[in-house]
């Protein structure tokens, strides 16, 4: 993949070129991952009481890749990507339209429980939110709480070394999860969500309270992690996008305020070669 550096603004299109056809029919804008998707949205509608915040959203997640959704603020990105673990659920106003499918089961059905949906597809935050507990018991709850017949200390140091942190923290496991820093705090979440042992990881702006170096460990870790898992993220951060996803959904908003898909596609075409003048204006700083 074409590397982006921080500091430079992902380029569309060369010079010499320009779309003028704005409004693709939505297959055209929408890449089919055939044989090796674990998730499929399908005309996934969102609401809020009356609002509705998705608009018929449809694509594929590949499994075992990254996967980035971007945006304007508004269009949608947080909420689809917690429809996906049904963590909008537990907001009483909400409810969906469509399916959320995950291994060919459709996770709004009436008899999946959401409890094990979230088990198995974990969640990393926005902001770093440790337990007040120690390290150590931060990586055990999870586990605990499902009922995992596991031998505790060995899933929490793997977690730990899988979420890069064992050598920081291997000494003082008995110490607050709340006195590492940020980036370690936010690395602590990852092994917290690794402790479930869940298939897919979504991450929504894991980097946006971290400084640079400590976003790069993130980035890092979530290349390394998705040899093992899926992993989809929310960002802002195009750049981060074109370093580290696979593949990149971008959303916008409409006018009901609803958001939508306007384009899915593997990260490196989208960033150069945008079906959609939106997705081009979007990129190149144009509106956003």
């Amino acid at each position: 993949m074409t590397m982006i550096r921080a500091t430079e603004r992902p380029k569309a299109v060369t010079e010499d070129r320009l779309i003028t056809d704005q409004h693709l029919p939505i297959d055209e804008r929408i890449t089919r991952i055939e044989d090796d998707s674990i998730l499929e949205v399908s005309n996934f509608s969102a609401y809020y009481g009356k609002f509705r915040a998705l608009h018929n959203v449809s694509f594929q997640i590949p499994e075992k890749k990254i996967t980035a959704l971007i945006g304007p603020s508004g269009c949608g990105k947080s909420t689809l990507l917690r429809c996906i673990n049904r963590m909008n659920d537990l907001v009483p106003s909400f409810h969906g339209e469509g399916e959320v499918t995950f291994r060919g089961q459709d996770l709004y059905a009436k008899d999946v429980d959401p409890v094990e949906v979230r088990r198995r597809i974990g969640m990393v935050f926005q902001k770093p939110n440790p337990f007040p507990k120690s390290i150590y018991e931060n990586i055990a709850f999870g586990p605990k709480v499902n009922g995992m017949n596991v031998n505790m200390p060995a899933l929490v140091e793997d977690c730990l070394r899988r979420a890069a942190l064992w050598d920081d923290v291997k000494d003082k496991l008995k110490q607050s999860g709340l006195a590492l820093s940020g980036g370690q705090q936010q690395r602590l979440c990852i092994a917290r969500a690794l402790a479930t042992q869940p298939e897919v990881i979504l991450m929504d702006e894991p980097c946006s309270a971290l400084d640079p170096i400590a976003t790069l460990k993130i980035e890092d870790l979530m290349k390394e992690l998705s040899k093992d898992f899926t992993i989809i993220i929310v960002t802002h951060n195009m750049q981060q996008a074109a370093r580290v996803a696979d593949y990149t959904a971008f959303l916008m908003m409409r006018e009901d305020r609803a958001g939508e898909l306007v384009e899915f596609s593997d990260t490196d075409k989208l960033f150069t070669m945008p079906k959609d003048k939106r997705t081009e204006d979007y990129i190149t700083g144009r509106f956003g």
